[in-house]
């Protein structure tokens, strides 16, 4: 009996699935989302799809996890943590300004699929740590329940400004932010 044909070594499918699937999401939305329709989108097989994830849940994860690694990339890049002496407060808020100006869609993107939470345990602790891993950025600056009040009033000033459709603005934000600090 021939052996069958080889399986082709591709590491970088399961990545290229993932950045099928977050772009199908930012396309379609979640409901557009599907292992068909993430495997047209990376120009794979059907079968690694379900290799990669068996279940679409766990294909969300990893786009909702590889979505939130940016915004907190960007706040523990930001020098402001390093400097004691820095306006956290403006920082914060030119930093979330940042990230809308560079890319209002991503931004739309990152909260579809983190208030997919919401409904789909599995994505809950993903967005747990993205909480977790912006409060951890902004901890030595403060203290840990500020950090994580930051965080919230963050998420809210950002979720306001893409369901609204209004413009981010920063200096409202750089107030709220600096309220949430208290006086220095």
């Amino acid at each position: 009996m021939a052996p069958g044909p080889r399986r082709r070594y591709d590491p970088e499918r399961r990545q290229r699935i993932i950045d099928a699937a977050v772009r199908v999401v930012g396309a379609q939305g979640i409901a557009g989302l599907s292992h068909r329709s993430a495997a047209a989108e990376a120009g794979v097989p059907l079968g690694s799809t379900t290799y990669h994830f068996k279940t679409l849940d766990d294909l969300l994860v990893a786009a909702l996890h590889q979505a939130d690694q940016a915004f907190a990339e960007a706040v523990a890049a930001s020098p402001a943590l390093a400097d004691p002496q820095a306006d956290l407060a403006r920082a914060l808020a030119r930093t979330l300004g940042e990230c809308f100006a560079a890319d209002r869609g991503r931004m739309e993107l990152e909260y579809e699929l983190y208030l997919a939470a919401l409904r789909r345990p599995a994505l809950r602790p993903v967005a747990a740590q993205w909480c977790e891993s912006v409060a951890a950025a902004l901890a030595p600056r403060t203290d840990p329940v500020t950090a994580r009040a930051l965080v919230a009033v963050m998420d809210g000033i950002g979720l306001q400004v893409l369901l609204t459709g209004t413009e981010y603005d920063e200096a409202y934000a750089c107030e709220i932010l600096g309220r949430v600090l208290g006086p220095a």
